[in-house]
């Protein structure tokens, strides 16, 4: 799979007589954030129609994603990183990951400016995957009806994207999201199609849960997380090995912890894992985030969440991949 980033390497792309795009390509738009269910049924239409056409299936993510540049801090938490998803989708076979940074040149763009530059002379669009309520450009102006009609001017066509539920509702992000924020680990693994997890990579930190018998591999996150709390967890190494530990993502509030981050302890190893990249999957919620009076109240309670992840552990054995 291929990563193009920004509208200035499309633009060159689209360009060059090898370019992968040469004879046009199958789209779709959208965040994409968790690529859950109702992501993976749109994927399958893209790539299928991509395979009739024989030409390049593209799936187009903006990063930061809308929501995050006109809300800010406000904007709903993510379900994965950038890297993540890049991830997740190289898995479902994607052919091509455009990722469009949105920012205020970006925004200003109208409906037809963004179909002239990005669809038609940048990815020479034969066919397009989105929603009947998919609106675009900077007046809005820009909606399904609207892409049907350049379609028919500039050859290429238009569907609408398939609908998946679960449970007799729609599977959605956020969706996703509000089962995360009641703990609702089982319902999120049924609209994702696996259970939720985390990769990023491995970075120093304060070492205070080395000093209080804890060590912690952390990682660090750049947006608020969907899941806040400890959690019992399941981690892989770089090396494939799979370990049981316990986690807390969020901020730290004993230590005044500042930005957002996951922290895990993974029992029974010694080593050191820092640079690496570590997949923590979350499989049992132990208690919410707690600011504790002193650091030896901390430890009190890390303990305990040890023995509580240990016991559950011992009634819930997990397969060696997760």
């Amino acid at each position: 799979m291929r990563l193009i980033r920004g509208l200035t390497n499309l633009k060159r792309l689209s360009g060059q007589a090898d370019s992968p795009l040469a004879d046009g390509c199958v789209v779709t738009i959208g965040n994409f954030d968790g690529v859950h269910l109702g992501h993976k049924t749109i994927i399958d239409q893209v790539k299928q129609k991509a395979a009739e056409l024989d030409v390049p299936s593209v799936v187009m993510i903006f990063e930061p994603q809308p929501r995050e540049f006109f809300q800010g801090a406000d904007a709903p938490p993510r379900l994965m990183p950038f890297r993540q998803k890049f991830e997740a989708l190289l898995a479902e076979g994607v052919d091509v990951v455009l990722c469009i940074r949105f920012d205020e040149r970006f925004r200003s763009y109208s409906a037809m400016g963004f179909v002239e530059d990005v669809l038609i002379q940048g990815l020479a669009v034969r066919h397009l995957v989105v929603g009947d309520d998919f609106r675009f450009g900077c007046d809005r102006a820009g909606d399904f009806r609207l892409l049907e009609q350049v379609g028919q001017e500039h050859d290429f066509t238009v569907e609408n994207t398939r609908t998946v539920t679960v449970d007799g509702e729609r599977v959605s992000s956020t969706r996703v999201r509000n089962a995360l924020n009641v703990n609702g680990l089982e319902e999120a693994e049924r609209l994702l199609g696996h259970p939720y997890r985390i990769h990023g990579r491995i970075v120093y930190g304060r070492q205070l849960g080395r000093q209080i018998g804890a060590p912690t591999a952390n990682i660090l996150l750049h947006k608020m997380p969907a899941l806040r709390g400890v959690y019992v967890v399941r981690a892989r190494l770089e090396t494939g090995e799979w370990r049981d530990g316990v986690a807390n993502i969020g901020l730290r509030p004993t230590v005044d912890g500042k930005r957002p981050s996951l922290e895990v302890h993974l029992f029974d190893f010694a080593g050191t894992l820092y640079g690496q990249h570590l997949e923590v999957v979350f499989r049992h919620g132990l208690r919410d985030e707690v600011k504790f009076d002193s650091v030896d109240e901390l430890r009190q309670q890390i303990a305990r969440d040890f023995e509580h992840a240990r016991a559950w552990l011992a009634n819930n054995p997990a397969m060696p991949e997760t």
